[in-house]
């Protein structure tokens, strides 16, 4: 039986540690029969998971345009045609708006808004024959946590020029969307989930009771990468049902 993927060639940008969604997504597709080509801004931390899959690795940072131009290239040169494409690429700051710096807002405007549109731009550009454009959101841009309003603003503002782009590309069958995790165990949340009160605090709001994994992301990137997705524009919440409710308060956290 041929897998969900089979004969799909897969860009997945944000893959540089074996704990990350990225790398679980690119285990997940490779599972079900993509080409996958793998980028990370540093060469060497995503070469050793594409080598383990088969895949082909590229480094590319999100913030250079150039670098975006060269990953979607990379794949028609690779394997002849690009069929999908997610971007896990983020940053993690963390400032009250009084305190926050024009750089920090910078910073965030270049990897989330800017470089979400620009992933956008090039990996459609390459689509011949129609595809889907993934990015990833955060359930802090359907929720209003304090300190997050560099994060979450420009998380939120990507996830309208996904309904945009949604518009857009429809004519070309393209589909763009944007997955939308809750507070997922990773490489990024390891030092968070070492404070002993935050896993509970998290859990206490959340409907099905458990935190998600990076394999509920990668099976949620997966249906929206297939052809099983008739869905464009949209926001992919895997919460667990978070966003039903609420963020813990940072007395909750134990901060």
């Amino acid at each position: 039986m041929a897998g969900r993927l089979e004969g799909k060639v897969i860009v997945i940008l944000g893959a540089s540690d074996e704990r990350s969604m990225g790398a679980a997504t690119a285990r997940r597709c490779h599972e079900e029969g993509a080409k996958l080509v793998l980028a990370a801004r540093r060469l060497d931390n995503v070469k050793a998971i594409a080598d383990s899959l088969g895949a082909h690795a590229i480094g590319c940072d999100i913030t250079d345009e150039k670098q975006l131009v060269a990953l979607a290239d990379a794949a028609v040169s690779h394997y002849g045609k690009l069929d999908g494409a997610i971007n896990f690429a983020g940053i993690e700051t963390s400032s009250p708006i009084a305190d926050i710096s024009r750089e920090v807002l910078q910073q965030n405007c270049d990897v989330h808004l800017i470089g979400t549109t620009l992933f956008i731009k090039h990996m459609t550009a390459r689509m011949a024959d129609g595809g889907s454009v993934v990015t990833t959101s955060s359930q802090t841009a359907l929720l209003a946590p304090p300190g997050l309003a560099a994060y979450a603003g420009t998380k939120s503002g990507a996830d309208h020029i996904v309904r945009i782009a949604a518009v857009e590309y429809g004519a070309q069958n393209i589909r763009v969307n944007s997955l939308s995790p809750g507070f997922t165990p990773s490489a990024m949340t390891e030092g968070f989930l070492s404070i002993p009160n935050i896993e509970q605090a998290f859990v206490n709001e959340i409907p099905l009771g458990k935190l998600p994994s990076t394999d509920d992301m990668a099976n949620a990137a997966l249906w929206l990468l297939s052809d099983e997705s008739f869905m464009t524009g949209r926001i992919l919440d895997i919460s667990g049902g978070q966003t039903l409710r609420r963020i813990p308060t940072a007395t909750e956290m134990g901060f």
